[in-house]
């Protein structure tokens, strides 16, 4: 009887990790990115619209997570959201995992063109698309293409009050 209670045991234990590794990839609307940023509780927000069948995406990844470490003692959150399809979201969530992302990240959910209309009017859709936000939850900086460590911190501390 121990040992079916031990094995029950160790099954939840490793049932509930599961669960938290399903909580990574939030399915949102364009309309709740925003809410997250409006409401980040941040200095700065750093908004990144990726895919895990995106290059330039997959390869400026560990330049945002590292950018993301060295700042986020002084107020960096960081937003992912993959427009990955919802058959595609266990390879988005085994990339996270591969790439350190300790912390909740979104699922792009609606149509393409309302999401992109919805996130910003002036964003064509491509990627990677990158935002930054102040900690009023005002944009001050966008771009679109992958973006240098270096080119990421400065647009980050041209933000951060100083």
């Amino acid at each position: 009887m121990k040992r079916k209670c031990f094995v029950f045991l160790a099954f939840l234990f490793l049932s509930c990790d599961a669960s938290q590794t399903d909580l990574q990839l939030i399915p949102a609307t364009a309309a709740e990115v925003l809410d997250v940023i409006k409401n980040a509780n941040a200095n700065v927000v750093l908004v990144n619209v990726w895919a895990t069948w995106c290059v330039p995406c997959v390869e400026e990844f560990p330049d945002i997570m590292a950018v993301y470490q060295q700042y986020k003692s002084r107020g960096l959150r960081v937003v992912f959201v993959s427009v990955d399809f919802e058959d595609q979201a266990d390879d988005a969530r085994a990339f996270l995992k591969t790439q350190g992302v300790d912390f909740p990240t979104y699922l792009k959910l609606s149509d393409d063109r309302a999401f992109i209309n919805t996130l910003d009017p002036n964003w064509s859709g491509a990627m990677p698309a990158t935002w930054i936000y102040d900690g009023e939850g005002e944009k001050r900086h966008f771009w679109i293409g992958k973006a240098s460590r270096e080119q990421l911190e400065k647009k980050i501390r041209d933000v951060l009050p100083h």
